[in-house]
């Protein structure tokens, strides 16, 4: 032991930390059982199995490595191993010359091994060829060679042998047909000919359609008119009958936006407080009403499931012919009601008592009442002011009460500036101007070449609910006129509205001093008519095409924008933003031109600009009645 250290190195020194066992626990004799399973390795991996098409458990690789070294063992008999050791100097100076022999080249060894047996030296009678018992080695051949006087040749000069074999030639089979018979002809021909020749061929054709004509109605004619017949009295007799079945085989075939219609409620309306949402339901569509617009909608007062749709266009360039539709909530797939028209429809209300008769405006000026009861497509009267000096649109047609004699009576407003009141009179229409639009005021001793000036193009029109002899007309120039049907001199009030022309004006169905207006300058207003001023003003960034009041409501009103968005606003929830914003259109293009909500059930109706007509319900945040408050008496 050294001194100098200061350590017993002769005794195992004892950590201070180590746990002190007693002897009976150093004795025990602690069995641990090793498997080649390893805990670490994790249990729940999966994978998605495409072939059986679901998740299998993946085995996991348990192998544990616990070291890992590269090596530099080199086998003594290859190549790079004698190379090492002949660089160590471990191999002997015979192999070591051998080897390097053999490293010259591959080719030179295997040269070596066939040399030229034409130089070799013939082999004597009953002579054998002596086997060699040396090692196939280089040196060992030389030698031999030297001993038996043989030149040894060229190593590095050989030749490929080679075989191929022969190619096939080729056939080829050909076969010629007798060519087809062959005509000169030439002759001159002039426009003359040519069409006397192409009149004769028109003149066998339209006979051999003729005679074959004749043969085939002279057969079907006996059949056809006693069938004919039996078909119309069968189809009028089942009309009623195949109605209802129609209409059972659509409720069937639709039946899950019918449960929607009666009783689907959307519980998500409680999570996003006063916000609503819109649900479609049915679309209704003709295939006679494809590339018209829809200009107008109303439904009908005594059966709640049917309205009437206006079909025409706005485009001034492309006007033509048009369309009245009658559709129904029960069967969307067909129209009730299908009444053509030779020009545009612009408008059309459904009489509030008398529930079968429709009041149509058109846009060449005309207007015309049309009849459900009666089968004929043509209108019941149809009738143009006489004092007209312009055949210009008519925009709005409202029903009014009877007169005194019980006469149908109903107002019109047109682009010619004239306010006229109809009245049906054994199937005629009789018209009187109730007043005349201008830019100034009313219109009275002026004449007619000076009234063209100054005139103001009527857009819309409605009547008071509770006041019948009120009314309220929007013109082009954005001024909304109260009027009077017993003053025809002079507005009562005019109110600076919009800075475009007024598309809808409507009173409120519960209010009497409260109406709404929308127009092209993208906004809505409401209004008091006592007040000039708008009370509350939207703006819905997008021009308007519609608006309209709830009837179960008198502070919800929904607009429709040519953007194809539906917005609905509840006053009394929300005064500066729309309680409902959606989009209801599949293509971007559509234009939404018209909206009405149902006098029941919770149900809108939207058109756009491509005939299509789609229907909605309101889900329960959008229909809350307003609250009533009570008044005490003091």
């Amino acid at each position: 032991m050294d001194k100098g250290d200061g350590l017993d190195r002769g005794k195992k020194s004892k950590p201070s930390d180590q746990l002190k066992l007693t002897e009976a626990e150093l004795k025990e004799n602690i069995t641990k059982v090793l498997n080649t399973h390893n805990p670490h390795a994790p249990q729940n991996i999966v994978r998605f199995n495409y072939k059986e098409g679901v998740y299998q458990r993946v085995s996991v690789d348990h192998t544990a490595i616990l070291f890992e070294m590269e090596s530099n063992i080199v086998y003594q008999d290859s190549e790079e191993g004698r190379r090492l050791m002949l660089k160590q100097g471990l191999i002997k100076g015979d192999v070591a010359a051998s080897y390097n022999f053999n490293l010259l080249s591959k080719s030179t060894f295997l040269a070596s091994l066939f040399f030229d047996l034409s130089q070799a030296t013939p082999v004597e009678d009953g002579g054998e060829v002596e086997e060699a018992e040396e090692e196939d080695r280089p040196d060992s051949v030389a030698s031999k060679a030297d001993k038996k006087g043989v030149k040894l040749g060229n190593f590095f000069h050989f030749t490929d042998r080679a075989t191929q074999t022969l190619n096939n030639p080729p056939r080829q089979i050909n076969c010629q047909t007798a060519p087809p018979p062959r005509s000169i002809f030439s002759a001159t021909a002039n426009q003359w000919q040519i069409y006397d020749a192409y009149c004769e061929e028109l003149q066998k054709q339209e006979k051999q359609k003729a005679t074959l004509l004749k043969k085939e109605t002279d057969k079907s004619k006996k059949g056809v008119l006693v069938t004919e017949t039996q078909v119309l009295t069968d189809l009028t007799e089942v009309a009623k009958e195949t109605k209802i079945l129609e209409r059972m085989v659509h409720q069937n075939t639709f039946d899950e936006i019918a449960q929607d219609f009666k009783y689907f409620e959307d519980p998500s309306d409680k999570f996003r407080g006063q916000e609503g949402t819109l649900l479609p339901l049915w679309t209704f569509q003709h295939e006679e009403t494809r590339g018209l617009s829809v200009t107008a909608l109303c439904w009908n007062s005594k059966y709640q499931d049917l309205f009437a749709v206006g079909m025409g266009s706005y485009d001034f360039c492309k006007q033509g012919r048009g369309m009245i539709v009658f559709y129904s909530l029960k069967n969307s797939s067909f129209p009730e009601y299908v009444f053509p028209t030779t020009s545009g429809v612009q408008c059309l209300d459904i009489h509030p008592q008398h529930f079968y008769l429709t009041v149509v405006g058109f846009y060449d000026g005309c207007v015309a009442v049309y009849n459900l009861k009666k089968k004929s497509l043509e209108p019941v009267c149809k009738g143009t002011p006489k004092t007209s000096l312009l055949t210009n649109p008519v925009w709005q047609v409202r029903w009014q009460n009877d007169d005194i004699d019980n006469n149908h009576n109903f107002f019109s407003v047109s682009a010619d500036s004239r306010v006229v009141s109809w009245t049906l009179i054994k199937h005629e229409l009789i018209s009187t101007e109730t007043i005349r639009l201008s830019v100034n005021g009313g219109l009275s001793n002026v004449p007619d070449d000076e009234q063209l000036v100054n005139i103001s193009g009527g857009t819309s029109l409605d009547f008071h609910k509770q006041t019948d002899h009120l009314f309220l007309v929007g013109t082009e120039q954005g001024k909304i006129h109260k009027c009077s049907i017993h003053y025809s001199s002079k507005f009562l009030k005019t109110y600076n509205a919009h800075n475009s022309a007024v598309y809808t004006v409507k009173w409120n169905h519960f209010h009497p001093r409260v109406f709404i207006s929308c127009s092209a300058d993208w906004t809505v207003k409401i209004w008091d008519d006592t007040i000039k001023v708008p009370v509350f003003t939207f703006d819905l960034m997008s021009a308007i095409g519609d608006v309209a009041w709830a009837p179960y409501s008198s502070t919800i009103f929904a607009a429709v924008t040519i953007d194809g968005i539906v917005r609905v606003f509840d006053l009394s929830i929300n005064k500066y933003e729309a309680i409902c914003q959606q989009l209801v259109v599949a293509k971007k293009k559509t234009k939404l031109t018209h909206i009405e909500f149902n006098p029941v059930h919770p149900v809108i109706i939207v058109g756009d600009d491509q005939g299509l007509v789609s229907s909605f319900k309101l889900s329960p945040n959008l229909r809350k009645t307003p609250k009533v408050r009570s008044c005490k008496n003091h």
